[in-house]
C-alpha cells in the first residue's frame, strides 16, 4: 500500500508529495558528502519502486542550480531558500532525491543517513545510477 508524504520549502512556494510502499525506517537515507550537500546538511531519499511529484505555486521562486557534472537540477527555493530536492531528466526519464528535510511534518522511524561519496562517478555512471535509484518523477519540473 502506497503512503504518501509531503514536503515543501519554508514559504511553501515550492513542494512535493512522495509516494512509497515503503515504510519509514526502510528509507535508504543518504548524506552525500559533496560540497553542496553537507553545506545545506541535507538528507536524502527516493524509492525507484514509487513516484514524486512536484508543486511550484510561484514559478519566480524557483530555482535551478547545477554544478559539478550537470546532471541534476538543484530545487531551490529562491524566497526562503530552502533545497527540497534534485531532479534530473534524461534517457530513461525522470528522476528525484528528496530532501527529508523538507518534510511538512516530522516522520517517525526515519534511519540515520549514510554518509555518501560519489566522487569517482563519470557523467553517464552517474545518470544510470540515478534511472535505477531515484524516484520516477510523474511530470516535468
Amino acid at each position: 500500500m502506497n503512503h504518501s508524504y509531503e514536503g515543501s520549502c519554508h514559504c511553501g512556494s515550492i513542494g512535493w508529495t512522495y509516494r512509497t510502499s515503503t515504510a519509514p525506517p526502510q528509507w535508504p537515507v543518504r548524506s552525500c558528502q559533496c560540497s553542496f550537500c553537507r553545506r545545506h546538511a541535507a538528507r536524502c531519499t527516493s524509492d525507484p519502486a514509487g513516484s514524486v511529484e512536484f508543486s511550484v505555486a510561484s514559478r519566480d521562486a524557483l530555482h535551478r542550480y547545477r554544478f559539478g557534472l550537470q546532471t541534476a537540477e538543484f530545487l531551490m527555493c529562491k524566497r526562503c531558500g530552502v533545497y527540497i530536492g534534485a531532479y534530473a531528466e534524461g534517457p530513461g526519464g525522470r528522476f528525484a532525491t528528496l530532501n527529508l528535510n523538507a518534510l511538512k511534518t516530522p516522520v517517525d522511524g526515519i534511519p540515520a543517513a549514510t554518509p555518501t561519496f560519489y566522487d569517482s562517478e563519470d557523467r553517464d555512471g552517474r545518470i544510470r545510477r540515478r534511472e535505477q535509484r531515484w524516484t520516477p518523477v510523474a511530470k516535468p519540473v
